[in-house]
């Protein structure tokens, strides 16, 4: 079967197993376009992104800079360049570089800094935390406590100007993923970081955040079994002052999707993409004839507790990237289309807000 008919079988198996599984799907519009291509032939996975006075960034990430993947011999290489995009129409510029070369932390906008934390790269995990602020044509480094350990593959949101982050990976070669639920308040960082209690379900990484009516939301990700990857399709709800509450399942795993989710109207949290896992063990076997992850946009009903398919990415779906609300649209800067593929294309969507029966 050629690579056509089997992406083409595959996304209606997807849209279909997600449909079904949803109460019903509900209308949506969503205009997708692409914003300058990332200035690398290859472009980067788990870079971090964000806003920095009005300024679209991404930094960081890993790729393999031949084009490769681990199953032709390459080598993955993680990178230091800060790229600046200041105007949608205008051209990406290069304005600094990391403190190391970092990929796969939690990315946040807060204010006019763009938030990171933690990360991976050749050498490791780290606990690293820090702050790039971008000012005519400028990048500043400002410090921030470090995390409680080392952490990669985690997820966060903010709320207000208290950053949760949740799950990921200690080490790069644990067996188990984490459990690990902690936060920072930004308007007081002295304070450090504070452990909070774990989630009532198996620790996990690679997981979405999200917040909506001031609570924080964990979605999906995969547990670790002796090393040996468990795609989740579990919810939970945090409140302060209430703790953990389990909620509806997600129809299916949305694993490295885009993170955190997009709240339109801060009672609906929308989730684009991920790998549902169908396909896992035979990316080497697949390679380039993969057909790629979900492009389906699942809809969470924070009042109502339900899930609904509300669109679909165009025209293909990347993981391992943040999610960038930026100028009121949605941006999703570079990250994986199928296993070991980068890419450099920047999407962006304008999102018609899905109102919830």
């Amino acid at each position: 079967m050629d690579k056509s008919a089997l992406t083409k079988i595959s996304i209606i198996i997807m849209l279909s197993t997600i449909t079904a599984a949803c109460s019903q799907k509900m209308p949506a519009t969503y205009s997708w376009s692409q914003l300058p291509v990332v200035p690398d032939p290859v472009g980067f996975a788990g870079s971090y992104s964000g806003i920095s006075n009005g300024a679209l960034i991404v930094a960081g990430g890993a790729n393999f800079p031949d084009g490769g993947a681990p199953w032709t011999g390459s080598t993955k290489v993680w990178h230091d360049d800060v790229f600046v995009l200041e105007k949608a129409h205008g051209k990406w510029l290069r304005a600094g570089k990391l403190p190391a070369p970092l990929g796969y932390g939690v990315s946040l906008s807060w204010k006019d800094a763009l938030v990171c934390i933690g990360g991976s790269n050749v050498s490791g995990h780290y606990a690293d935390a820090f702050m790039l602020r971008y000012k005519d044509q400028n990048m500043q480094v400002e410090k921030l406590p470090d995390l409680p350990a080392p952490l990669a593959n985690s997820c966060g949101v903010l709320i207000g100007d208290v950053v949760y982050i949740a799950g990921g990976q200690k080490n790069a070669g644990d067996l188990v993923a984490s459990d690990n639920f902690w936060s920072l308040d930004l308007s007081a960082p002295e304070k450090g970081w504070q452990i909070l209690p774990a989630w009532p379900g198996l620790p996990r990484m690679l997981a979405v955040a999200g917040t909506a009516k001031g609570a924080f939301y964990l979605f999906s990700g995969v547990a670790l079994k002796a090393g040996k990857r468990e795609y989740l399709k579990d919810a939970f709800k945090y409140e302060l002052g209430k703790g953990w509450q389990k909620i509806s399942d997600l129809p299916a795993p949305v694993v490295a999707a885009p993170s955190p989710a997009y709240s339109p109207d801060n009672t609906n949290l929308q989730i684009f993409g991920g790998d549902d896992g169908a396909l896992a063990a035979r990316a080497a076997e697949l390679k380039g004839n993969h057909p790629g992850f979900s492009k389906a946009i699942l809809n969470y009903s924070v009042i109502a507790d339900r899930w609904t398919v509300a669109g679909q990415i165009e025209p293909t779906a990347p993981v391992t990237t943040p999610l960038v609300v930026w100028n009121g649209q949605v941006v999703l800067p570079g990250g994986e289309v199928r296993p070991a593929t980068r890419t450099p294309n920047v999407l962006i969507v304008s999102v018609e807000e899905t109102k919830t029966k």
